[in-house]
């Protein structure tokens, strides 16, 4: 195999996810589309020798490329379109499969489509990166040009526009009854953390579960900077978390240690399908004081 032809294996493997990242993006599979191909010819010049993690290089290529399409369409005031047929990526000679294309729109639907049309183009990259596709805030900071607490905020600001959209255009389902499922599993979380049970715990990781700490985290607690898989999570969690308490992390429910009603240290979750897909372990100060955190009943 040549380097091509390896170059366009490796692209392959990922144009399903750059193409889904790209569509919650755009609202257009047209567009979608031109966007993955887009991050083909950028990767087709640069190659891939010195990219450690291509996924995520191709991931923030095709977000950013994304972003300047939302920022064009604002600045022309235009709806999404389908442009015409375009060139395919590698392996897609023959453009756009209709049934590949009704799957995708399904998973998203049209109702969050049209909340997320109501957003500023920076907000929607954020809530989509982060709500969606568990991608951290230190990320997406670099990608819009902001700092991981204003990153943050962005997604904080859309996640609370897309639960405040009129019912009949709730997709993420009803922001109460979602809640009150989140808090199911936090409890669990929380009470198989402090009780030690390790099987309980992996029960309620995704089995590709992300903890990432904060730099002061990582300085104050002794713990990595990221942890992959629910059985080194769990590990970290088993008999730990006794003064952490239930809170509303910028309207989503998750974690803090907060002696006195202050926060000292927050635990932002992701959760998906009942399990925790992702963790943040947030301590730096500015970043705290920039999240809005509700203390709840334990």
């Amino acid at each position: 195999m040549d380097e091509d032809d390896w170059l366009t294996d490796r692209f392959e493997t990922h144009r399903p996810h750059l193409r889904a990242v790209a569509y919650r993006m755009l609202g257009s599979p047209a567009e979608a589309d031109d966007a993955v191909q887009e991050a083909w010819i950028r990767l087709s010049r640069a190659g891939a020798g010195d990219v450690e993690n291509l996924g995520g290089w191709l991931t923030t290529v095709v977000s950013r490329v994304c972003l300047d399409m939302l920022r064009s369409r604002t600045a022309r005031r235009e709806e999404p379109f389908d442009p015409p047929v375009h060139d395919a990526t590698p392996n897609d000679p023959d453009g756009i499969d209709p049934e590949e294309e009704a799957l995708l729109a399904d998973s998203v639907g049209p109702a969050l489509l049209v909340v997320l049309e109501t957003l500023a183009p920076a907000e929607r990259l954020a809530f989509v990166l982060h709500d969606m596709f568990a991608v951290p805030f230190d990320e997406i900071a670099g990608i819009v040009g902001r700092s991981p607490a204003a990153a943050r905020q962005l997604a904080s600001r859309a996640r609370r526009r897309v639960q405040g959209a009129a019912p009949d255009t709730w997709i993420l389902g009803d922001p109460p009854a979602d809640r009150a499922r989140q808090r199911a599993v936090v409890d669990a979380f929380l009470a198989a953390s402090r009780g030690g049970d390790f099987e309980a715990l992996l029960a309620l990781l995704d089995p590709d579960v992300v903890l990432r700490a904060d730099e002061a985290a990582v300085r104050t607690g002794g713990i990595a900077a990221e942890l992959r898989g629910a059985a080194a999570v769990a590990e970290t969690f088993a008999g730990r978390a006794r003064a952490a308490q239930p809170a509303l992390v910028d309207g989503a429910v998750g974690l803090a240690w907060a002696p006195g009603g202050r926060p000292k240290a927050v635990f932002d979750l992701t959760i998906a399908d009942g399990r925790i897909v992702a963790i943040d372990l947030l301590l730096d100060p500015d970043v705290l004081d920039a999240l809005d955190v509700v203390l709840l009943e334990d």
